[in-house]
């Protein structure tokens, strides 16, 4: 489908639309002094006028002159959450008069709709999807709910300044993996469909012709927001990581970082996980449950009785040479998207930008003899 205009006015239509066709639809909203996608009851809740200002260690939320829903790059979450659960009951076990009885746990997936997504969600999505659903152990339960998604994606007007999906090439718009696209402009949203679902919702809303002056706005923001982008290094240097391993680059941000798995947990990216079993108090029942986890944790690399990573400047080395260097041999690929969002969340101000580019730097003497 050719790119369409839908006026601002009429934006609640696909909200409307979405509902009808039975989808939940989950959107971005202010809450706790962030932008977090959760259920949108009416696209009243959108973050109208509200855009973050988003650097290393810092997040804020500021009130713009204009009155647009998506002004704003990031919030903590993408869709992770909603698909690799943060906690996932795999199976049950009880004790019958039968004896011990072993019964799996179902998917129940949900008719989910996204709107608000961006071109760096779109690309973690589809590295998830190499893990969970094309990997040789596809995950049941990401698999099922990946099936019942609907997604509206937007493109990005702006940078935020811990932006740099441009260098990923993963963004500013979104050219894969959406139903709907939309542009937003001064008085509505250029809209364009990627699949016959996102047809069948469009055929429903009262678009117009796109004219060649609201093609040249989306086209002048695109490029202004690639502009804002800082720059990472490319995939070809970043593999030179596993080369420097022993870097004294790795101790000075090690005196720094608090392996708290912040940058973990908001990277859209990463899938470390654990198991554990929980129980009753009298013993009848037990349950298997998968939660989060994170290779900033010492009990993570825990192996036949044995830590591998004690130290922590072993345990950010693992998480950044495998996110930048050994995902391409796994993937094809960075497992980096340029979404910035293990940068402004980090309590720290450790930046990923930097830190791949000192450690991409021949040592100094004095850095060698310490």
């Amino acid at each position: 489908m050719s790119r369409r205009f839908l006026p601002r006015k009429h934006l609640h239509r696909l909200h409307h639309a979405l509902v009808q066709a039975g989808y939940e639809v989950i959107g971005p909203q202010v809450k706790d002094d962030a932008i977090v996608f959760a259920p949108l009851a009416h696209v009243d809740d959108l973050p109208w006028g509200w855009q973050e200002q988003a650097d290393a260690g810092s997040y804020r939320l500021q009130r713009t002159a204009g009155e647009r829903a998506f002004a704003w790059n990031t919030g903590p979450q993408g869709l992770k959450p909603w698909l690799f659960l943060p906690e996932q009951p795999l199976w049950r076990a009880e004790h019958t008069d039968d004896g011990l009885r072993f019964r799996a746990v179902e998917p129940k997936p949900r008719l989910l709709a996204f709107i608000g997504l961006r071109g760096c969600d779109l690309a973690a999505l589809r590295i998830q999807d190499q893990h969970f659903v094309k990997g040789p152990y596809a995950d049941a339960f990401y698999r099922a709910q990946r099936e019942h998604l609907f997604i509206v994606a937007v493109n990005c007007g702006r940078s935020a300044d811990t932006c740099f999906c441009v260098s990923t090439g993963d963004g500013p718009e979104a050219r894969f993996g959406f139903d709907i696209l939309l542009d937003e402009l001064a008085e509505g949203y250029l809209l364009q469909t990627g699949s016959d679902k996102g047809d069948t919702i469009a055929a429903q809303l009262p678009l117009n012709k796109a004219m060649n002056k609201q093609l040249s706005e989306a086209k002048t923001a695109l490029a202004a927001s690639r502009r804002q982008q800082r720059v990472m290094p490319g995939e070809a240097e970043l593999a030179q990581l596993v080369d420097r391993l022993d870097h004294p680059r790795w101790q000075q941000v090690a005196e720094r970082c608090l392996a708290c798995g912040n940058c973990t947990s908001v990277c859209p990216t990463c899938f470390c996980s654990k198991q554990d079993t929980e129980g009753d108090i009298r013993h009848r029942q037990a349950e298997q449950v998968q939660r989060w986890d994170s290779c900033f944790s010492e009990q993570h690399s825990y192996i036949t009785g044995k830590v591998i990573r004690h130290e922590l400047r072993h345990r950010y080395r693992q998480w950044l040479v495998h996110k930048l260097a050994t995902w391409q041999q796994q993937f094809g690929r960075s497992g980096c998207v340029g979404c910035g969002r293990c940068i402004a969340w980090c309590p720290v101000a450790i930046d990923l930008v930097e830190e791949s580019q000192a450690l991409l730097e021949e040592p100094s003497q004095e850095d060698d003899h310490g």
